[in-house]
């Protein structure tokens, strides 16, 4: 048999020494360290046309989708999946804060124990077993107090049968009722020293709050940036159309005037070039706004708009460009009271001065006060042992007092010491970032006032240009410039007006910034959010 066991041994040791899935990887080495080509023949396309339909691809629009700010704001907040994963937060931190509050919860406890001992004693003639049966249940109340220490009530009942001639009651009953307290006095001892759990757990839960509310305020402020970016984007395309459109014109105004022998046929081909230098701004409009649709769909996450589909998102909120005058400190105070990071720090902050007097309380040594009173009874019935148990004739009271005190505690003192520049380190976090506040308040608002200055000169310009490019029209009519000169202008209008609307999208998307910078949102729809439990 043993040879059989041998053999069957150093089979399996072969079997595993000759294995070697231990030594290859787990991912193959081609997956890892070989770089394939990228070859893009097989998706040539077949031959293009001279002059690309882009005009008609811009005119020609999918399936549209139009949303306000509101919707696009809730479908955000419905459908953002770091948001989702977010609310679990408050709702796990709560019940942690329930199960710490119920760390002073009573429990009640019984023991049942059956004995049979069958002892050999030494009597004058022999050696003869002493034999005793014993059952023995107990049942009672414990009882955590929130100064420390522990309350205990206990009902015990024995019965005991010997073959003892000298017992008197045989069986006996016995029935004993005690009542017990041990309250520390120093190291653990008082309300704040346990409730130190519950109450770190508490500030977990507003800070788990506090972080939920600042990312539904981060969800709602990238979908407004966004929304407006998108709101740009079809200005952006719109005006470079118009471009295309106004240099067409220019075109048939050249022709007819070449066809009157007014102008050369010079003129005819600068207008020709003008239109198939237009031709590329649409373009690139165009590529812009299908990136900035692809940023919103990302953002709301609605189902049917995913990134990939053709549906068009058209935006119909309208900016409403007001100038504002803020009062700086005021602003600046509002921010210090309503950002949530700088709530967060002050719950850090708290829970630093609660651990560090926690802490303290535990380097103290440990001194015990233990007092316990029993009543006892005794019959040969069990009735009997419960009717002397009843009349108290028989008490037993004890007072102790336990102390242990560490030589050195070293330890105790490290843990303390580290706790206070904890609290020094979280004092410092909030000073620095209630600086990185302000600093933020006072950038919003010097941007914000920077772009409305942005948005008058903007329009100003975008008129004086208008009116320069008619009087450059009018000017080839008589055939004082050329259509160089014409197409210049224009386009030097088409940028003007660009810049108008990025000035007017800029300005909306710094009050979005103040808004986010002094921890409230834009605009007068409230929002409310839940946990998910």
């Amino acid at each position: 048999m043993k040879r059989w066991i041998c053999i069957a041994v150093l089979t399996e040791a072969f079997i595993l020494g000759c294995d070697g899935s231990l030594d290859r990887p787990i991912i193959p080495h081609e997956k890892l360290q070989n770089i394939e080509m990228f070859n893009p023949e097989p998706y040539r396309s077949p031959e293009q046309p001279q002059e690309p339909n882009v005009l008609e691809q811009a005119k020609v629009s999918p399936q549209k989708v139009y949303l306000n700010l509101a919707e696009t704001r809730a479908m955000a907040l419905r459908n953002n999946l770091e948001l989702k994963v977010q609310l679990y937060a408050p709702g796990i931190a709560e019940e942690s804060y329930n199960a710490e509050r119920a760390k002073f919860e009573s429990a009640f406890f019984t023991n049942v124990n059956f004995g049979k001992t069958d002892q050999p004693v030494a009597t004058l003639l022999d050696i003869q077993g002493s034999q005793f049966e014993s059952a023995r249940t107990n049942l009672g109340v414990e009882m955590p107090l929130q100064t420390g220490g522990t309350l205990t009530f206990e009902l015990a009942d024995s019965r005991f049968k010997t073959d003892s001639q000298f017992s008197i009651f045989n069986p006996s009953y016995e029935s004993d009722f005690s009542m017990s307290i041990s309250q520390p006095l120093l190291r653990g001892a008082g309300l704040e020293a346990n409730r130190y759990s519950i109450r770190i757990a508490q500030y977990d839960l507003a800070i788990a709050d506090a972080q939920t509310r600042l990312e539904v305020i981060s969800v709602i402020a990238a979908a407004d940036r966004v929304y407006w970016r998108l709101y740009a984007a079809y200005k952006q395309l719109d005006v470079r159309i118009q471009q295309y459109e106004l240099a067409r014109v220019q075109l048939e105004r050249a022709r007819r005037f070449v066809r009157a022998g007014q102008n050369a046929l010079i003129e005819v081909t600068r207008a020709e070039a003008g239109l198939a230098s237009s031709l590329e701004s649409i373009i690139i409009a165009e590529n812009n706004l299908r990136d900035r649709q692809r940023e919103l769909k990302l953002a709301i996450q609605e189902t049917g708009l995913e990134a990939a589909g053709t549906t068009a998102i058209m935006p119909t909120t309208e900016p409403n460009p007001v100038h504002y005058t803020f009062d700086s400190p005021e602003l600046v105070k509002k921010a210090i009271d309503n950002r949530m990071e700088m709530l967060e720090l002050e719950l850090r902050l708290a829970q630093a001065d609660k651990t560090l007097y926690y802490l303290r309380n535990q380097a103290l040594p440990l001194v015990n006060l233990q007092y316990t009173y029993n009543v006892n009874g005794l019959g040969p019935t069990r009735s009997d042992a419960y009717d002397l148990l009843g009349e108290r004739n028989f008490e037993d009271q004890m007072l102790g007092v336990q102390v242990l005190v560490p030589l050195g505690n070293e330890a105790a003192k490290s843990r303390v010491r580290e706790a206070f520049l904890q609290r020094r380190q979280a004092l410092a976090s909030k000073e620095n970032r209630q600086a990185l506040v302000e600093i933020e308040v006072l950038n919003a608002l010097d941007q914000l006032e920077t772009n409305w200055q942005r948005i008058l000169a903007a329009r100003q310009s975008a008129l004086l240009e208008e009116r320069l490019y008619q009087a450059e029209i009018r000017q080839f009519e008589i055939g004082m410039r050329t259509s160089t000169d014409v197409l210049e202008a224009q386009s030097n209008f088409a940028n003007a007006q660009s810049t108008e609307i990025n000035a007017l999208t800029e300005y909306q998307i710094s009050l979005v910034d103040l808004a986010y910078a002094t921890g409230t949102l834009l605009g007068s729809a409230d929002v409310e959010w839940a946990p998910i439990k």
